[in-house]
């Protein structure tokens, strides 16, 4: 079946925010033609392509990227690994999605290609949840990649004693993604830093139009949960534009630019620098 070119807009009024040099967007996807969704996973709605996305870094001035497996391909890496062809090594590195039966030689082949980390999805659609996790972990550790796990945040408790097993670099995904948002002094807020302060958690700002109750551009719902993580652990803190939005309809489709310019309102010129340079550098190698 033949899946539709892209439709989204990839240009617009620019960012508020200029990106410094080196500017990393740790999450987006692609949809590649040739690649149609897997057993298990969502439809493709549209394309989203490697050319579609370069426009897009030239809109918003960023120069690498993350690519992150989506649930569409779910433990079928190969348009990821076209990606990345396509992009270069310079340009690009990757998350797949690895089960513990995953052989060696394939985390090889991953891994010269520009794969770094393995996806945990405990939300509808995903590949490989939390129960699987450790024994990812296992399979991976000597590559030296990380894992990225998403879940809903309310339900931290449920997923806390797994994630302090954890031994190598870990992620939590999308600002907590708590569906939906709690307090910046939830208890479970106070969990994230203290996985945070154990050494081996990172925290990913992206997505926060996907649980904001009061939208964007400011996200004020959103938000202190951000501002109050970023300012604990600036160093632990990476940013993703979630392109191309696939969570939700086009009537909910935020502004690219903004995804970006709420770093503004959320870090100060130093701890921006870290989270889109520094910090992606150090997890990925680039």
């Amino acid at each position: 079946m033949s899946i539709p070119e892209n439709t989204r807009p990839l240009t617009g009024p620019a960012p508020r925010f200029k990106a410094p040099a080196g500017a990393t967007d740790c999450h987006a996807h692609v949809f590649l033609p040739g690649f149609e969704a897997q057993e298990g996973g969502p439809q493709i709605a549209e394309l989203a392509t490697v050319d579609n996305y370069r426009q897009l870094q030239q809109w918003l001035g960023l120069e690498r990227v993350v690519i992150t497996q989506p649930n569409a391909y779910q433990t079928n890496n190969a348009a990821l690994v076209e990606a990345l062809e396509q992009f270069g090594p310079e340009v690009a590195r990757a998350i797949a999605v690895i089960t513990p039966n995953t052989p060696q030689s394939e985390l090889e082949r991953l891994h010269e290609k520009g794969v770094r980390g393995a996806r945990i999805m405990q939300l509808p659609g995903g590949a490989v949840g939390i129960d699987r996790m450790l024994a990812v972990e296992d399979v991976i550790q000597d590559m030296g990649w990380h894992l990225m796990v998403q879940f809903n945040g309310r339900d931290l408790s449920d997923y806390y004693e797994e994630l302090q097993k954890i031994k190598g670099h870990y992620i939590i995904d999308h600002i907590g993604k708590f569906i939906a948002p709690v307090p910046a002094d939830d208890q479970r807020v106070d969990d994230i830093l203290r996985l945070i302060d154990k050494g081996n958690a990172w925290f990913k700002i992206c997505g926060a139009y996907e649980t904001s109750l009061t939208g964007g551009p400011d996200y004020s719902d959103v938000s202190p949960i951000a501002k109050r993580v970023i300012q604990h652990a600036p160093d632990r803190i990476i940013w993703g534009s979630n392109w191309p939005h696939v969570g939700v309809n086009r009537a909910q489709y935020p502004s690219d630019a903004e995804q970006l310019d709420i770093l503004l309102d959320w870090a100060d010129s130093g701890t921006q620098k870290k989270i889109l340079v520094d910090n992606p550098e150090f997890l990925y190698g680039f």
